[in-house]
């Protein structure tokens, strides 16, 4: 997400998901992460050309295409339909599509762009930007106004995910009464793995106390020094990461969301493949590439570690990489979401980005192609920091679902990832 959403002097951005447990919004928490991100090139194409973007067919949708819900009726002697399976059935292609969007609210009360994409959009995810110091019960009013959107017609009745980025430090969007206040993962990391994990329950449990089931944290990047730390805009500059070595980052970091985790909160891990030898911060600069990590390198322990330990939410960075895919930003790139994280990495959860819509690094793109590029690349849900994009975003989304059918699979398939992880799976 932009950081101007969410640290308004700073102009970072965070994002991250995780485990999920039962919480007053009715759902259960799994694991994940999300940040900041970098990395854009100048030769790339815009909009209608951008690379990266799913080829469209002028196929006539079928009957499987349409906006109608699907049966769920299993044939004689075949396995009943999971509680995930018979509720994405029951969804509409537009309530599916709105399964795979995370808008942003700001803290301090939803605006109308927000309640829009709720309700008219079916978003079925959304996130507290910005800051707010009004303490718990505020933000507990707060979360009740967009919880209280759900209903047949919205989502088909799914609860919401409730997110938020509460790091620490200066990535903190929620303070006041009721809230501790957080340092940065560095200060935490001088701790060690047992005090960071029983602070973060308490942290995730102030969350989950006001309805919030998603911390988009930690941050598993590992920058490369503490020389270089104040240079690394997105992470670094702001002491955002737990260590210089990945042991380190794994063992503190993961520390972090086994705490959310124990609280009931989903933690997301971020920013896959690591942002922690750029420059520039994606949020606020195009261009940002990262020209030495590779495959196999070993910065990515920290996000592999999460993994195998049931981590359901992981966050895309932003930006270029050089030795892995030099043509494609990372979150339109089958390279790094397929390849990378789901096969080496093995990881069955959701695959979220950082913030598509307000970030200078996704400048030339139209809202329509971000969108389209990004779930075609096999992304699972987008994150968006302006409200106004959520229509030209879905639109586009559902008129080629209807219109291509392998890429109408892929979409079903996301919303089935999501509906897995809501329901505890």
């Amino acid at each position: 997400m932009r950081k101007s959403h969410t640290i308004a002097s700073l102009s970072m951005s965070i994002v991250a998901a995780g485990a999920f447990v039962a919480v007053a919004s009715g759902c259960s928490a799994g694991t994940g992460s999300g940040g900041p991100s970098s990395a854009a090139e100048t030769s790339q194409a815009p909009a209608s050309s951008s690379p990266g973007a799913p080829t469209s067919t002028t196929s006539t949708p079928s009957p499987a295409t349409s906006s109608a819900p699907t049966s769920a009726t299993p044939s004689p002697g075949a396995e009943a339909p999971s509680p995930a399976e018979q509720q994405l059935a029951a969804l509409s292609l537009e309530q599916r599509v709105g399964q795979l969007f995370m808008v942003a609210a700001k803290a301090t009360g939803a605006e109308p762009g927000t309640m829009e994409a709720l309700k008219k959009y079916h978003a079925g995810n959304v996130y507290l930007s910005g800051r707010s110091k009004a303490g718990t019960s505020a933000t507990a009013a707060v979360v009740s106004s967009l919880t209280g959107t759900v209903s047949p017609a919205t989502t088909g009745g799914v609860p919401l995910f409730v997110a938020t980025d509460q790091e620490g430090g200066f990535v903190q969007v929620l303070s006041g009464p009721g809230f501790s206040t957080i340092p940065t993962a560095l200060v935490q990391a001088s701790s060690g793995a047992a005090k960071i994990r029983a602070d973060a329950t308490v942290w995730g449990r102030e969350l989950l106390g006001v309805g919030v089931n998603v911390n988009l944290a930690p941050v598993l990047d590992t920058v490369t020094s503490p020389q270089f730390a104040p240079s690394n805009g997105p992470i670094g500059h702001f002491q955002r990461e737990y260590g210089f070595a990945p042991d380190t980052v794994s063992e503190l970091g993961n520390a972090f969301a086994d705490g959310m985790k124990d609280a009931g909160v989903a933690p997301v891990v971020k920013h896959f493949p690591g942002l922690g030898r750029v420059v520039p911060n994606t949020d606020v600069t195009s261009h940002v590439r990262d020209s030495t990590t590779t495959r196999t390198d070993p910065a990515l322990g920290p996000f592999k570690a999460a993994v195998a330990q049931g981590a359901k939410w992981v966050m895309i960075s932003n930006a270029f990489y050089d030795k892995i895919d030099p043509a494609n930003i990372a979150p339109f790139s089958p390279m790094v979401m397929d390849t990378m994280l789901r096969g080496d990495a093995g990881f069955k959860g959701i695959v979220l980005s950082d913030d598509l819509c307000s970030a200078a690094q996704l400048e030339a793109w139209s809202d329509a192609d971000r969108a389209l590029n990004f779930f075609g690349a096999g992304g699972t849900m987008l994150v968006c920091a302006d409200p106004a994009s959520i229509p030209a975003m879905h639109q586009a989304v559902v008129k080629k679902a209807q219109a291509d059918p392998a890429f109408r699979a892929r979409i079903d398939a996301a919303a089935l990832t999501v509906l897995r992880v809501k329901n505890g799976q």
